[in-house]
């Protein structure tokens, strides 16, 4: 039965062109000859997976393969089957030196497409300027380092407010700038401090994605603070000032005469501010009866008029 070029990179029919390109230079480094000395089942599946990226690689070659238009070799279906007796000219096909790859699917297999000319270097010490893929034509194409990850947990008041946070990574000590505004799952990008490239690319990035926590008392509306703030029944009907917290200290509010649960003051640029803008708080008023029983509150009240509130 012939093999499944998806199955011999480990992925998915549906996987991306990143995703292919991710799982064959993993497997590549992992089954290099250079890393694998006198084994020659490693050979073998450097060689296979590499036929396997030749096709699956090139979007073309990759459609007439799902197609069955062409075989795993890279042969139109019928023609055969198996490597193709493809060879490596000029001795040790792996030590340093000139590559020649020539027949079946890797006939114009290029590596530095995927790791660039020093890939060779870098696992033996050659040099591998001179690694040719078809027609003899050399190339060195860069790449970038791979990107470093991390997660921090931070405080609303910093997500709120921005700051800055020293995290470790690697061995190094790197000054992280919170974005004033910053929302639980954001990640920020710190352009040139991953890992470096392998073959003299750019270095990756690092992303560092933040995770928020919740504040007791505060939320976020876009730029504006959320406070939902607990008054009595005596603030609610005579009117009080009462402190208040905001995200950049406490002040001072008057509570209207006769206010009611659910309606709204609002602090003018007590909010976040950032690119997008100024915030402003808004304090939503929520009456708290008396836990326990008042006599006199139950009388004064009781020899109130009653009043229709309701409009249903």
């Amino acid at each position: 039965m012939s093999k499944n070029l998806y199955h011999v990179l480990g992925v998915t029919k549906e996987a991306s062109d990143t995703e292919i390109k991710s799982a064959y230079r993993k497997l590549a480094r992992k089954y290099h000859p250079d890393l694998n000395k006198d084994n020659k089942e490693a050979a073998e599946k450097f060689k296979e997976i590499s036929c396997a990226y030749d096709i699956l690689g090139d979007k073309e070659k990759r459609k007439k393969y799902d197609n069955n238009e062409i075989d795993c070799d890279g042969k139109p279906t019928g023609y055969g089957a198996g490597f193709g007796g493809g060879q490596y000219a000029g001795g040790n096909p792996f030590g340093g030196g000139t590559y020649t790859y020539s027949g079946g699917a890797g006939s114009n297999f290029d590596f530095s497409s995927i790791f660039g000319d020093d890939i060779f270097s870098a696992f033996s010490g050659g040099d591998a300027r001179g690694f040719r893929g078809f027609g003899g034509a050399s190339s060195r194409r860069p790449s970038k380092g791979d990107d470093l990850t991390y997660t921090m947990r931070i405080d609303f008041i910093t997500a709120a407010l921005g700051g800055e946070k020293t995290i470790s990574l690697n061995g190094k000590n790197l000054n992280v700038k919170i974005p004033a505004g910053t929302t639980d799952g954001q990640t920020l990008r710190l352009k040139g401090l991953g890992a470096a490239s392998m073959n003299g690319g750019a270095n990756g990035d690092v992303l560092i994605t933040l995770n928020v926590d919740k504040h007791p008392y505060f939320s976020t509306e876009g730029n504006n603070v959320l406070l939902e703030l607990p008054i009595s029944v005596k603030e609610a009907v005579l009117g009080a000032k009462v402190t208040v917290p905001t995200i950049s200290g406490k002040v001072a509010v008057k509570i209207p005469p006769y206010s009611s649960s659910g309606e709204k003051l609002r602090l003018k640029g007590k909010g976040i501010k950032n690119k997008n803008g100024q915030g402003d708080e808004i304090i939503l008023l929520k009456i708290i009866s008396p836990k326990s029983p008042d006599s006199e509150l139950e009388k004064v009240l009781g020899n109130m008029k009653d009043e229709n509130i309701r409009n249903f």
